[in-house]
């Protein structure tokens, strides 16, 4: 076999995202989205900038469980898509079509722009509880806790999604 066919096989096959990582993706790129705030929906320039600020703090809590969920290889595409379909009222869908590609598709419970990325976090969240339970053998709510505590260091990120 040539060798030049060979390097370019296992460059080929080196390249190809996995589906876990493109959900990954995906959801990163969901998370992204500008938020499209309208101004006129509240009463001062204080009020925007404050649902504005808890945005972005959604968007950094979305990218840093994402992260987590990039680490860990035992958690599969199977259990983020299994976690989306409970968390956060079932409303962020992850569908992957046979040739592997992954779109997102959401249903906007009362307001889109506060609640989007958080629905990002809570299938993160989700699948992170679940892997802790199943895979780790962390029985209580608070073993599951103190393991995302050590995993974030941000007790932010744990009281608001690993309740």
């Amino acid at each position: 076999m040539d060798t030049q066919l060979i390097i370019d096989t296992l460059h080929t096959f080196a390249n190809k995202p996995t589906i876990k990582q493109s959900i990954i993706d995906a959801l990163y790129t969901f998370a992204h989205k500008r938020p499209q705030l309208e101004f006129g929906n509240y009463g001062d320039v204080s009020a925007y900038r404050s649902e504005s600020r808890a945005i972005t703090k959604d968007l950094h809590h979305a990218r840093r469980l994402l992260r987590v969920l990039e680490i860990y290889n035992q958690i599969t595409a199977d259990d983020i898509i299994r976690a989306s379909e409970h968390a956060f009222s079932g409303r962020l869908s992850i569908n992957v079509t046979n040739d592997g590609l992954v779109s997102i598709d959401y249903c906007t419970g009362q307001y889109f722009p506060t609640e989007y990325r958080k629905a990002v976090a809570a299938i993160c969240a989700s699948t992170l509880w679940t892997f802790y339970r199943n895979e780790c053998g962390y029985a209580t709510g608070e073993r599951i806790r103190q393991a995302a505590k050590r995993d974030f260091n941000s007790t932010s990120i744990v009281r608001n999604y690993f309740n």
